[in-house]
């Protein structure tokens, strides 16, 4: 976003001299501009630079695409409902990536009552996703989206985390322009330094694990290439059983 407003500056200015501010595009103009989907202050800055004759319509597009590339993912940040995204969309998008996991059933498992996600050849599976986004925002989710080579302090709050109830977690993080995935045996996350036991009063055995650009780099270990996601999950829960 910032990379976009620092390109559609440089127009605003070329606009301003060829027309010596006939149009005023200024910033406080446009933070009192009134937007309504899907007409809002780039499309009426867009709109005024082809018009101006200071951009055109190659530009445009590969302005458009440029950013569409480094925003791929920014999509997963205008889901508000944390359900939908968290389960929905992360449970999908795991199962796209490795087919061979299944639903569970009683028929799986006669225990299963709800308590994690998928089943692997007797392996119990929980995924859990986070987005990143600037803390230090107060604005909507798309907006404080950050992407991956960003500087600024993000959190990712992964929450209800059970281990007793799994033996394997898959954590996805996104970031505007990246998806990341972490894959943990459960003694693993219960043994982490981070893993803060009692989210819920009365939730026994139930914890969250903040990730910040802080302890990342400490979680690295645990990145798995979408490739190797089912080979991992099998080694980390074949570790665990011995």
């Amino acid at each position: 976003m910032d990379e976009l407003n620092r390109e559609l500056e440089k127009h605003i200015l070329q606009l301003a001299e060829k027309f010596q501010g006939q149009f005023d595009l200024s910033d406080a103009f446009l933070n009192r501009f009134y937007s309504v989907y899907p007409f809002n202050r780039f499309e009426y800055i867009i709109s005024h630079l082809i018009a101006g004759g200071v951009m055109n319509v190659d530009k445009y597009l590969e302005l458009r695409n440029n950013y569409l590339e480094q925003n791929k993912y920014l999509y997963l940040f205008e889901i508000n409902a944390p359900r939908k995204f968290g389960e929905t969309w992360a449970q999908n998008h795991l199962s796209e990536i490795v087919p061979e996991l299944v639903r569970p059933s009683k028929k799986h498992d006669n225990s299963y009552a709800g308590q994690y996600d998928f089943w692997l050849d007797g392996i119990r599976i929980e995924v859990k996703a986070s987005r990143a986004v600037d803390s230090q925002s107060d604005e909507s989710l798309v907006v404080k989206a950050l992407s991956a080579e960003s500087n600024k302090s993000f959190n990712m709050n992964f929450q209800q985390i059970k281990p007793d109830c799994c033996d394997v977690f898959v954590w996805i993080g996104v970031w505007r322009n990246q998806i990341k995935h972490w894959v943990l045996s459960s003694r693993e996350v219960q043994q982490n330094s981070y893993f803060s036991k009692g989210q819920h009063r009365g939730n026994v055995g139930e914890g969250q694990l903040w990730v910040t650009e802080k302890n990342i780099a400490e979680f690295e270990q645990f990145v798995t290439p979408p490739r190797e996601l089912l080979d991992r999950m099998l080694l980390k829960a074949k570790r665990i059983r011995r």
